[in-house]
């Protein structure tokens, strides 16, 4: 990793360097891969231990760089793609599904998604989690919940629980004619539990992608999941033609 001069640059000089360390990336590193610890880079740089922990942190947020406890900081795996804008229309767990089941229980659901379900509040569902990696790490986790009637065939002897469960619930949804389905996406928190499994820590930026799934006239299941937004973007048209990007050196297309 070479050196540069900062002193004469009317830039902050922890962006300007910030440049230069995603160039450098590019150029001499492979994903994985750990960068020099501070003191090093500083030294190379010419800049302040300050200076240079400011711009470690904007290529964390994002999404060149990882920090992981007991290893140091890795360069980061390219964002993996978020279609929210397909017209390809297919249940969950349908061939080419990348979600790894984790669990399954019945349980009543959040008062907002019974009501998105048009359920009562009181009226336990499937809930179905899932997980999806990416280079080894956890880069999404998903809350699936499917009503019994969704599902009516479903019966205990068949799965009991857990991921035997869960793949269950998703070859019954198979069995259903899917008519429709739509997508919406906010920025949002990690909370607790999202933020252990994507190995986050609380109040961490994240993607949440809500999609509601329709069969006979009404919503027959609801997804909520929550991705990594320091590793994911999101892709438009069944093409995916539209990325955006969270980084300058990385143009929409």
């Amino acid at each position: 990793m070479g050196t540069t001069q900062l002193e004469s640059v009317p830039e902050p000089k922890y962006w300007h360097l910030k440049t230069v360390l995603s160039e450098a990336l590019d150029s001499e590193f492979t994903v994985g891969e750990i960068l020099p610890n501070e003191r090093e880079l500083a030294a190379r740089f010419g800049v302040a231990r300050a200076t240079l922990r400011q711009a470690l942190e904007q290529l964390e947020l994002e999404g060149r760089l990882q920090r992981r406890r007991g290893v140091g900081t890795t360069v980061a795996p390219p964002r993996m793609g978020v279609d929210v804008g397909t017209e390809r229309h297919t249940w969950p767990g349908a061939p080419g599904d990348t979600w790894q089941p984790v669990d399954c229980v019945v349980a009543a659901p959040p008062a907002a998604v019974a009501e998105a379900l048009v359920t009562d509040r009181h009226e336990p569902v499937h809930i179905v989690r899932r997980s999806r990696v990416s280079h080894g790490q956890p880069v999404a986790a998903e809350l699936l919940y499917v009503p019994h009637t969704t599902v009516p065939d479903l019966t205990a002897i068949d799965a009991p629980s857990g991921p035997a469960r869960a793949r269950a619930v998703l070859r019954e949804l198979q069995r259903r004619e899917l008519e429709g389905q739509d997508r919406a996406v906010e920025l949002g928190s990690a909370r607790a539990d999202d933020a252990k499994e994507l190995d986050r820590l609380p109040g961490a930026p994240v993607l949440v992608v809500t999609t509601r799934f329709f069969a006979e006239g009404r919503t027959a299941a609801l997804s909520v999941a929550t991705y990594r937004a320091d590793t994911c973007r999101l892709t438009f048209g069944a093409s995916g033609g539209v990325e955006i990007h969270h980084g300058p050196e990385r143009q929409a297309s």
